[in-house]
């Protein structure tokens, strides 16, 4: 049995025109991506094993470098008599209590503030406008706009 689709059609006995080249377009004449930058530098090579680290390993860190200076300086003879209060409240206390403001609401279609919620399908909105687009959204379309918010929530 011959293969389907017939024979191939092949380009090489069409003559090639010779085509000038297209002048570059005004935002690639504008363009900076060509141009070198002085403050990279070119024999840098990105290390695969490096990972990031949390706000919290960062700040463990700090607190640890510190200390380790503070016992070198007490060792040396030096007066060091600073010490850190762990109830204190800093920028790099993250264990700080939780705020005793409400939480806000924000709107599950356009992201404003919510001072409402529908009660038939859980969703918070901003005004009526945004209402009457939830009450034409189809059962699938508000449990997607619920999941982005709470990923754990179903309204039977």
């Amino acid at each position: 049995m011959p293969p389907k689709g017939g024979k191939r059609k092949s380009n090489v006995a069409t003559p090639v025109q010779a085509v000038s080249p297209q002048p570059p377009s005004l935002v690639e004449s504008l363009s900076y991506a060509h141009y070198p930058r002085p403050f990279k530098n070119p024999n840098y090579t990105k290390n695969a094993n490096r990972r990031a680290k949390s706000a919290k390993q960062v700040i463990g860190a700090e607190r640890e470098r510190e200390k380790l200076g503070r016992e070198k300086l007490k060792a040396q003879g030096m007066d060091v008599d600073w010490t850190e209060d762990p109830e204190a409240i800093s920028f790099t206390s993250i264990e700080a209590p939780p705020s005793v403001l409400p939480q806000k609401r924000y709107c599950d279609i356009t992201g404003l503030e919510a001072p409402y919620t529908d009660p038939a399908s859980g969703l918070r909105y901003h005004d009526k406008s945004v209402y009457e687009l939830i009450k034409s959204l189809n059962p699938a379309s508000m449990q997607a706009c619920r999941s982005v918010r709470n990923p754990h929530s179903v309204v039977k």
